[in-house]
């Protein structure tokens, strides 16, 4: 059900101030990073052959209700240095029907941040906007320089990175239950300039170098002003196209796609992007005399423009098979993957990942992957109703898939993968150290901090799909 089923009729959807914020961000980005806007017209391009040349996807995703959504899938990509920046991000998140789901700690693969991802929770709300944004939280604790941590600690504590008005419209929405379409339209305005990009740093070169040299986006969420969207993504049906077509426009590609090889049928999340922009930027001037501006120039990188291709949910079973053949492929690499061991790794992951079943229906009747259960059009009109109500069985319903009584179409992932997200984001720093941070993962406080649990993303799935079934089943009942 909606996440906006029981909102007033006086007030504006959550999901069309979603909806609204995401063409926002969009045409905001676009005019900030041009090339991302060139990025967006190549996946719209490659998205359109892949429709022409490829009836059985166009079908697949006429019937998950995706096709409507193609053309607006993105998702964004932001870094918070305090508890209280997170909390508050939670509460504006809220306003747009996003919830943090997920929980991923990317300390281990060199990047000192956790995060979650906030998005729309049902299938109805997502059908109407699927935009999410990955959200993280600096983790101070791992700065290892004690002074250099109270300098980066002092600078965050003076930053306001939200306007008076978003703040004031956010708590109207908390205590009436929405927003009227004047004050919706407001919002989106309002919090939009959270987002925007600020090329005067709050912090001097000086520190700025210090903090640079612990870690590239240690720098990029302590020195500005504000959490500035650092990467928007549109979605693909080829990644690889989109990957080589890049350097045939002059835009260079990461090395590697990050995530699973290519294969007939998509699982999780594969993801590229463009080179983060070198960009001028002004240091605060610490000399200047007292209530005088005065900046110094110097040039930052972190924002890209990033591509996704996204495929079918795993189930823990699934997952656990994917997470093993991924460390097996990186073990056998022995090193980071990077542009001179590409094609090798390429060739070792597809040899690795053999071993993952690439059609839907094993991947069904294994218990690897999640799906939805829709009742095939013209359906053997000899089924008994009996038979519909006895078949709660795994190998009740296998069998009724075979008979072409029920047909499964993948659930498509809407989460994010640890390695993946640190891949990207080490590969658009300014240096590629793929150090791990020692100490444990930390989702107590990473809560403690966001004011709230995160949601389980399997637990999303697996109500999804026995939603799917269900509904799958009355309706045959009916026909029955």
């Amino acid at each position: 059900m909606s996440n906006n089923s029981f909102m007033s009729s006086d007030f504006m959807s959550s999901d069309d101030i979603r909806h609204q914020f995401s063409v926002a961000m969009s045409a905001m980005y676009q005019a900030e990073v041009p090339l991302y806007g060139d990025l967006v017209d190549l996946v719209t391009n490659v998205n359109t052959e892949v429709l022409s040349a490829q009836p059985d996807i166009k079908a697949q995703l006429e019937h998950t209700g995706e096709m409507d959504r193609l053309s607006m899938e993105r998702h964004g990509a932001i870094r918070v240095g305090t508890a209280a920046e997170l909390s508050m991000m939670r509460r504006l998140f809220a306003v747009m029907g996003m919830y943090p789901v997920g929980y991923y700690d990317l300390a281990p693969a060199g990047v000192p941040v956790h995060s979650t991802a906030f998005r729309a929770t049902d299938a109805e709300s997502l059908s109407k906007s699927p935009f999410r944004v990955f959200t993280s939280l600096l983790r101070l604790d791992l700065i290892g320089d004690e002074a250099l941590k109270e300098e980066a600690i002092a600078a965050l504590a003076h930053r306001n990175i939200f306007t008076d008005t978003v703040i004031e419209l956010i708590e109207s929405f908390e205590a009436q239950g929405g927003l009227s379409e004047q004050a919706g339209q407001q919002f989106v305005v309002e919090a939009l300039e959270t987002f925007r990009w600020h090329d005067s740093t709050s912090v001097s070169k000086a520190l700025y170098e210090k903090l640079l040299q612990q870690h590239g986006l240690i720098a990029d969420v302590v020195g500005f002003k504000g959490p500035h969207i650092n990467h928007l993504t549109p979605r693909t049906l080829d990644i690889d196209t989109v990957q080589h077509s890049m350097k045939a426009r002059g835009i260079t590609p990461k090395a590697i796609i990050e995530g699973p090889p290519k294969r007939n049928c998509p699982i999780l999340l594969r993801q590229t992007s463009f080179k983060a922009l070198e960009e001028a930027v002004r240091f605060k001037n610490t000399l200047a005399d007292a209530g005088q501006s005065s900046y110094e120039q110097g040039q930052h990188t972190a924002r890209f423009g990033e591509i996704e291709q996204r495929g079918v949910a795993l189930t823990p079973k699934g997952r656990a098979l994917y997470d093993k053949l991924l460390s097996d492929a990186r073990e056998q690499l022995g090193m980071t993957p990077n542009e001179a061991n590409a094609s090798q790794y390429y060739q070792i992951l597809e040899a690795t990942f053999a071993e993952f079943p690439d059609n839907y229906q094993t991947l069904h009747k294994e218990g690897l992957a999640y799906f939805y259960y829709q009742p095939v059009d013209n359906s053997n009109t000899d089924l008994q109703l009996t038979s519909l109500e006895t078949a709660e069985s795994k190998s009740a319903i296998v069998e009724l898939i075979e008979k072409n009584v029920i047909r499964i179409e993948p659930i498509v992932y809407e989460d994010f993968l640890p390695v993946s997200a640190a891949g990207i984001f080490q590969s658009n720093l300014r240096d590629d150290k793929q150090s791990s941070y020692e100490g444990n993962s930390n989702q107590q406080e990473f809560e403690k901090a966001l004011g709230t649990h995160v949601q389980d993303e399997l637990a999303l799935y697996e109500t999804t799909q026995a939603q799917s079934l269900q509904n799958c089943f009355v309706t045959l009942q009916k026909t029955a």
